[in-house]
């Protein structure tokens, strides 16, 4: 049995990398991913093995290939104990080889696009495969998408690119546009949005229970989640957790409290609100006009509360659409860049 290794920081997960697992996969029975995290980085070791763990899981391998073991491993190092350097160094090499002697009984070969391997493979007493070493293939460095992620969105891997994604999400009292605005925006920047679902749960405002706002919570953060993973660049959101909280405030004087995945599902980017200055349309599901105004006054109590910002947006349909598109340009202006692998 030939056991190969492949090792990285994975910071984060991109095509590049994909190629070098899939590659090496091929050359051996047995092959360990090592996922090495530093811990000054941003992003932690165990989301960038759930990034690696999900595509070997989903979409690694066709589905007539005989697929070796992979196992891949997170190695969590400090920097005082291990260095952390792109520069390819025997010093270097020779320290890493004696904690992956530590961490691995056998290895055979390893694999890795860059000269270090050399130096490695020679410590550890193996053979060294190089792959893609003048990035022919896949053109792209996980600095230069950590730089500018939305330029390089083409390369980054399936399963990472909802920690990129920006999240807008789109607030205001009943009857002022929220959800067709929801709906527009993402046909305009091509991606994904998640619709408020308090409408599922609780067919009209003056029959909602407590109970209900729970439920719309934790099933709306659902969503959230869900959606986007499968998000191009950006996320319209229609309502969040504020909202609800608010609608717990108005309608029952109670404070709304969450677990913290639900509070972290609902961390925005950019937050628009829509003014009631908008006819009011009355379709048997809503609050009545004078109701539904004073709601809107405890929706911007609640955001002052939790001391989010947001970008104020009225007038009529057609210009709510246009600075709302302006808004979101402005605040991620890269997201008009071209991102075709070419």
């Amino acid at each position: 049995m030939k056991v190969g290794l492949v090792l990285g920081k994975f910071y984060p997960l991109h095509k590049g990398h994909l190629g070098l697992i899939r590659f090496a996969s091929s050359h051996c029975d047995l092959l360990y991913v090592l996922v090495c995290a530093s811990d000054k980085e941003e992003i932690s070791g165990t989301i960038r093995l759930s990034w690696i763990k999900e595509a070997l899981e989903n979409e690694f391998f066709e589905d007539n290939q005989v697929m070796p073991e992979v196992v891949p491993i997170l190695l969590n190092y400090s920097e005082q104990d291990l260095p952390n350097t792109s520069v390819s160094s025997k010093k270097v090499a020779n320290i890493w080889a004696s904690k992956i002697k530590a961490l691995l009984d056998r290895i055979d070969v390893v694999f890795t696009s860059e000269k270090y391997g050399d130096y490695l493979a020679k410590y550890l007493k193996c053979r060294h495969i190089m792959f893609d070493a003048l990035r022919e293939k896949f053109p792209v460095s996980a600095s230069g998408i950590r730089k500018d992620p939305f330029s390089h969105w083409d390369y980054i891997a399936s399963t990472a690119r909802s920690y990129f994604v920006k999240k807008v999400a789109i607030l205001g009292t009943e009857s002022t546009g929220k959800s067709t605005l929801a709906q527009s925006l993402a046909a305009h920047f091509k991606t994904s949005f998640v619709s408020e679902v308090g409408r599922q749960v609780v067919p009209q405002t003056e029959v909602c229970t407590i109970e209900n706002l729970y439920e719309i919570a934790v099933s709306h953060a659902e969503n959230i989640q869900q959606k986007t993973k499968d998000a191009n660049k950006i996320i319209i959101v229609d309502t969040d957790l504020t909202i609800t909280r608010s609608y717990a405030h108005f309608l029952f004087e109670h404070e709304l409290k969450v677990e913290a995945w639900v509070e972290q599902s609902n961390h925005f980017d950019l937050y628009l609100y829509l003014e009631a200055d908008a006819p009011f349309i009355q379709d048997g599901t809503r609050l009545n006009e004078a109701e539904r105004n004073l709601l809107d006054q405890s929706h911007k109590m609640m955001l002052d509360k939790y001391n989010i910002g947001y970008e104020s947006i009225s007038g009529s349909w057609k210009v709510r659409f246009q600075k709302a598109v302006e808004l979101i340009e402005r605040k991620f202006e890269i997201i008009k860049k071209p991102t075709r692998i070419e």
